[in-house]
């Protein structure tokens, strides 16, 4: 047993990557998968984030892919990592996570974030002419979660199904608003260390500090996202983290693509500023042999203090992303624990 990682739940966000040389339907396969592979390890939670007209993400359906991977499991929580509520209205979400919630009680989650999860054309595609204001994502997660609750005494608006399915909502960011907004409401709250990890020790200092209990939540609950790429040698880690690199080189040039196979020697090819963006985006990735990988999850988990790892683990080949998996849970060697 691990003594700093014993206590803490270990989950997958999934972007449902398309690969190079492959194709959706193959994407959605992998990610299948990989969830019943998560589910045998122990793993408590498996979500989907959503993101729109990226030609290598495969999970803007993500209410669809959700139900896809809660039916191809038995046990593990599934959900979103999250919705990204500005592009729906709050009934539509309601009842989207109220009939998943009615076909497989007491497994479904649902992360919502306050991002568009996208480009500025795309985003006028989803929302229309809707302007939105800083006062909107508030308001709006607590109609969704009126929705989700139990109808009050002249209640107008119920959402059928979803009334009083209670799903348990979290609250996603990468900055210090909705850290404050989840501590006000008493809500669970997920940092997306994985791709914007600058303010994440603020961000979980904000968020205790400011909690008040709630129904849900009688405590604070904090997730981290950590990209993670695991193998039997730092070396061969690393380059398999190459596809990775290569997929946040794209990011940061506004070129996004699939996921490409890692390449011999990428990483020192690129100029010392591309390599320090990379490092700063990738700043909470663990990435090594098993030991590297106890050495860099201890580290996390001493400084923030977490309850729950999220993994993002973007490496081509499928088989070498569940042993990835594999080696994160022998290292923290334990059963896992019960969480929210």
């Amino acid at each position: 047993m691990n003594p700093l990682l014993s206590h803490i739940a270990f989950s997958m966000l999934d972007l449902v990557p398309v690969r190079e040389g492959r194709g959706v339907a193959d994407a959605l396969a992998v990610s299948l998968q990989a969830a019943q592979h998560a589910e045998r390890l122990g793993f408590t939670r498996y979500w989907l984030a959503e993101h729109h007209n990226m030609a290598g993400i495969a999970s803007s359906a993500t209410a669809v892919l959700v139900g896809h991977i809660a039916g191809g499991t038995q046990r593990i929580r599934v959900g979103s990592g999250g919705v990204m509520l500005p592009n729906h209205a709050p009934l539509v979400v309601a009842e989207a996570f109220g009939t998943l919630a009615e076909l497989y009680p007491g497994r479904i989650d649902l992360g919502l974030g306050r991002a568009p999860g996208t480009d500025p054309m795309t985003m006028r595609a989803l929302r229309r002419d809707r302007m939105e204001s800083v006062e909107d994502f508030p308001r709006d997660v607590a109609e969704l979660q009126r929705l989700l609750g139990e109808p009050t005494p002249g209640q107008k608006l119920i959402a059928n199904p979803g009334a009083g399915t209670q799903v348990p909502v979290w609250l996603l960011g990468s900055s210090l608003f909705s850290a404050q907004l989840a501590a006000e409401r008493g809500l669970p709250y997920a940092f997306a260390s994985h791709f914007a990890p600058a303010m994440l020790l603020r961000a979980i200092e904000v968020y205790r500090r400011g909690f008040k209990p709630s129904a849900q939540c009688e405590k604070p609950y904090v997730m981290i996202g950590v990209p993670l790429v695991a193998a039997p040698t730092d070396a061969e880690a690393t380059h398999l983290a190459g596809s990775i690199f290569e997929r946040v080189l794209g990011i940061l040039r506004g070129a996004r693509g699939l996921l490409q196979p890692p390449k011999e020697g990428f990483f020192e090819r690129l100029s010392t500023q591309e390599r320090a963006g990379i490092a700063d985006f990738l700043a909470c990735a663990v990435i090594g042999s098993p030991d590297t990988v106890r050495q860099g999850l201890q580290t996390l988990a001493r400084e923030t203090g977490c309850d729950e790892m999220m993994f993002t683990c973007d490496i081509y080949d499928p088989a070498l992303r569940l042993r990835s998996l594999d080696i994160a849970m022998q290292v923290r060697g334990n059963p896992p624990v019960a969480a929210p």
